[in-house]
């Protein structure tokens, strides 16, 4: 019967163990080396230069001016008379322009003066270059006096938005994922299954057998006899193993975080990042 233990005894556990990791270590190093080489394959020409990549884009140099034209834009108070309610509003004349709208807005008092007037809406289409407002209710009381106040219309027109073309050139690396991968976990399984069995067989065959002849004669006699035999044992044994072997290699790869000298090297390629007016073809 074989014995078990040296059949475990003459594994080869060196090479079982060591051969997947070290190809997780050579795998790691291949992966380290990867990297390097995409690097220097993307993000640098030939002659070891930093490869761009430009973009067009227009860039609003002076932004959009609605203007005022036609809109009350501030009111002045000359005077702000005597006698006047906290309740006081304010009236706006109806401009006649195109797009026509009544300007609004709120009268603040103090001690019966008209103090200012806060424009709520400016309105739109009012021609010249001021309107006279008015104030409801009249002013009452001893030494009630009209406030005198004017509303300026604004005159400019709308400025249309200045744009410039403008050239955005990106160092190509700082835009793409830079493959980093590291070996996080790695497991190997391995199991042996031995079955043995012997088997002895031992069976026996025996064979007998005899003839008698006896002859008689008168006067003398004679007598013959004959007999055989045989024996047969057969006898076998034998032994039977089974030997089932499993392995299992796991292994878990992970983006790893960026090296410092890589993350500062992509610092100042973003650094590099400019934006420069495009001159026109003539």
């Amino acid at each position: 019967m074989p014995n078990l233990g040296n059949e475990i005894s003459s594994l080869d556990f060196k090479n079982i163990i060591g051969g997947p990791l070290i190809a997780v270590v050579e795998a790691q190093a291949q992966a380290a080396l990867s990297t390097v080489n995409y690097i220097k394959s993307v993000g640098f020409d030939a002659d070891g230069k930093v490869v761009n990549v430009s973009f067009n884009y227009p860039k609003e140099v002076y932004p959009y001016r609605p203007g005022n034209k036609g809109e009350v834009t501030a009111v002045t108070i000359t005077n702000g008379g005597v006698g006047y309610a906290d309740a006081t509003t304010v009236s706006f004349p109806t401009p006649t322009g195109t797009g026509a709208r009544v300007a609004t807005g709120t009268v603040m008092v103090s001690g019966g003066v008209i103090t200012g007037v806060l424009i709520t809406d400016s309105g739109a289409g009012y021609t010249g270059a001021t309107v006279t407002p008015t104030f409801s209710p009249a002013p009452t009381g001893a030494g009630a006096t009209a406030a005198t106040v004017t509303a300026t219309v604004g005159q400019e027109d709308p400025t249309p938005a200045v744009y410039q073309e403008m050239e955005l050139r990106v160092p190509i690396l700082s835009m793409l994922p830079i493959p980093y991968l590291r070996v996080e976990e790695f497991s190997l399984d391995f199991n042996v299954k031995i079955n043995s069995m012997e088997t002895y067989n031992v069976s026996d065959q025996l064979e007998l057998g005899g003839s008698l002849e006896v002859q008689q004669k008168w006067g003398s006699g004679s007598a013959k006899l004959n007999i055989s035999a045989s024996y047969k044992r057969s006898t076998s044994a034998g032994t039977s193993v089974e030997r089932t072997y499993d392995m299992a290699v796991h292994v878990r790869a992970v983006q790893d975080e960026m090296p410092g000298g890589l993350e500062t090297i992509l610092g100042i390629l973003e650094q590099a990042v400019v934006s420069t007016p495009v001159i026109p073809a003539s």
